[in-house]
C-alpha cells in the first residue's frame, strides 16, 4: 500500500518484481494519483497540479506497472477518491502537513472509512502478507503517514468475523511489513557518492549517531530483499515516473546502481520470522 505513485518503484521495486516473477499474486493499492507532486523535468512543466496531473501520472503508473510484471493494482476507493494531501517541510527538513488542506485531501479522509475501502480488498484478495510505511511514513509525508494508519487499522477490521460481513469474509493479515532503508546500503551509498565527488547527497547523516526516521539501524531490518536481478526492473519502473524521477539525479543513480543494494523492511505485526532473512513470506505455509 503506497502514497503516491513512484511510491511502489522506489521502496519496493524489487521487491514487487521478484514477487511478481516467483508467481505470487501480488496486488497494489494506491492512496492518490499524485496531484500535487513536484514536476520535476522542464518537458512536463506544462502540467498543472490538479486532474491533468493526476492523469498523467496514472499512465506513468500504468508503465511502471508493466515493467514490474505487475497486473493486479488499484486506488483506494477508486480512482480520485482521496487527493494528494501535498506536503510543507518542517523545521528539521522533513515533510509535514500543509497548514491548508483541501476536503479531498487524504490527509482528511475520515480514517474508517477508507480502512473500510482497504478492508474489501484484503477481504477479496485474502494476502498473508501487506507492506506500507512506518508511523512517521518515513519522513513525515502526511499521505504517508495516513497510508500507515489506513492500513493498519484495516488489517484489524479485516479478520473481525462478523464485522461489515457485505465485505467479504473475515481475513487475517499473516504480517504487516514497514518499509525502510537499512543503515549498511546507506553507507554503502554515502560512500560511493564521496568516491565519485558527490558531497551533497546524505552528508549531514551520521551513521554512527542518531539516525533519521526513514533509515533503520541493519541489525533491525527484519527483511532485506536484494535488488539483484530485479535491479533493471526497479531502474524501468523508475523511469517511468518521468514526472517525478529524475534517473541522471545523483541520488536515483546510487540507489539504483549499486547492485549490492537491496530493499528493507521492519515486521510490525504477526507471525515472527527468521532475522535476518531475504523472503516476506519465510516460515508462512503458503497459500494457493
Amino acid at each position: 500500500m503506497h502514497a503516491h505513485p513512484d511510491d511502489e518503484s522506489s521502496s519496493t521495486g524489487a521487491t514487487i518484481a521478484r514477487y511478481c516473477a516467483e508467481g505470487a499474486q501480488v496486488t497494489l493499492v494506491t492512496c492518490t494519483l499524485g496531484e500535487e507532486g513536484e514536476i520535476v523535468p522542464d518537458d512536463l512543466g506544462h502540467l498543472k497540479p490538479g486532474a491533468v496531473l493526476a492523469s498523467h501520472r496514472l499512465d506513468e503508473l500504468h508503465a511502471a506497472a508493466r515493467a514490474l510484471g505487475l497486473t493486479d493494482y488499484v486506488r483506494l476507493g477508486g480512482d480520485g477518491r482521496y487527493h494528494d494531501s501535498g506536503m510543507a517541510h518542517a523545521e528539521d527538513g522533513t515533510a509535514t502537513a500543509r497548514d491548508e488542506t483541501t476536503d479531498t485531501a487524504f490527509w482528511n479522509a475520515d480514517l474508517l472509512e477508507a480502512a473500510l475501502n482497504l478492508v474489501s480488498i484484503l477481504r477479496d484478495r485474502r494476502p498473508q502478507v501487506v507492506v506500507s510505511y512506518d508511523p512517521f511514513g518515513m519522513y513525515g509525508h502526511p499521505d504517508h503517514v495516513m497510508a500507515h494508519r489506513v492500513m493498519t487499522y484495516a488489517c484489524v477490521l479485516s479478520g473481525v468475523h462478523g464485522y461489515r460481513p457485505e465485505l467479504g469474509k473475515p481475513w487475517t493479515v499473516a504480517r504487516t511489513f514497514w518499509t525502510t532503508n537499512g543503515s549498511d546500503d546507506m553507507a554503502t551509498i554515502i560512500s560511493t557518492a564521496k568516491a565519485n565527488g558527490v558531497t551533497s547527497l546524505w552528508g549531514d547523516v551520521d551513521l554512527d549517531g542518531p539516525l533519521p526516521p526513514m533509515i533503520t539501524r541493519s541489525e533491525d531490518v527484519d527483511v532485506r530483499v536484494p535488488l539483484g536481478q530485479y535491479r533493471a526492473n526497479k531502474i524501468a519502473a523508475l523511469t517511468a515516473h518521468h514526472s517525478q524521477v529524475d534517473m541522471t539525479d545523483p541520488f536515483w543513480r546510487l540507489m539504483t546502481d549499486i547492485e549490492s543494494l537491496g530493499e528493507s523492511f521492519r515486521l510490525a505485526t504477526g507471525v515472527p520470522l527468521p532475522h535476518p532473512s531475504t523472503d516476506l513470506f519465510e516460515g508462512l505455509e503458503l497459500t494457493a
